[in-house]
């Protein structure tokens, strides 16, 4: 089995074990960054259950929602039909890694863009900032700290701070510029309804050429 079988079954896996949502949340991390922007296209990384690709839609934005499962992109596409959206929101199963952004989009959103097999991350957010428009943003928000919901439960895990994140990802300050790095807290609610306090890393970077 190849790596992206492996990285295939693994995540099928993941979302098969949870219900379905019917109206999933948008991150909080995206709705304070995304609430006063003028609508445009806009691409989600790892869109999961789509609550932010959905988010953005109503907003009136068109969006490019990717994903490796195929759980998580049927389910969407279900979704944004159900809701009115579907000429707003196109669900496409790729394997992020090989994934090659067809730009130029206003946002990109990475949230939570973590898996336990192998991928080039960095290489990953260093493509989808390249194919941001002149004035385009790009989000990144990393778990700071483990969730009791979340997959990884490794006590030893380390979370690179946001301007970790920006040194690996290694764009050319004469294009980008960082404009938030830090490391809020948050209440989160998790898929089975439980609440905890946890640690977001967030990094926005804006092309500027």
């Amino acid at each position: 089995m190849s790596s992206t079988d492996d990285a295939v079954a693994f995540w099928d896996g993941v979302y098969a074990a949870r219900p379905a949502a019917t109206d999933p949340r948008p991150n909080v991390r995206l709705t304070e960054t995304a609430t006063d922007l003028p609508p445009g296209r806009a691409l989600d990384l790892g869109c999961g259950a789509g609550g932010d690709a959905l988010w953005l839609a109503r907003r009136g934005w068109r969006v490019t929602a990717v994903d490796i499962s195929a759980v998580a992109v049927d389910r969407l596409t279900d979704l944004a039909r159900a809701h009115g959206l579907g000429d707003r929101v196109a669900a496409e199963r790729h394997d992020l890694g090989a994934f090659a952004p067809q730009g130029p989009f206003d946002l990109v959103s990475a949230h939570y863009l973590h898996t336990p097999l192998d991928l080039d991350r960095a290489g990953v957010l260093r493509a989808a900032a390249h194919a941001l428009a002149p004035g385009g943003l790009l989000l990144v928000v990393d778990h700071g700290s483990i969730a009791p919901w979340s997959w990884n439960q490794d006590p030893e895990a380390r979370h690179p701070t946001p301007h970790e994140v920006a040194a690996g990802i290694a764009l050319d300050p004469a294009g980008w510029t960082v404009e938030r790095a830090d490391a809020p807290r948050r209440i989160a609610t998790g898929p089975d309804g439980s609440t905890a306090e946890v640690t977001d890393h967030v990094l926005l970077v804006r092309r500027t050429a």
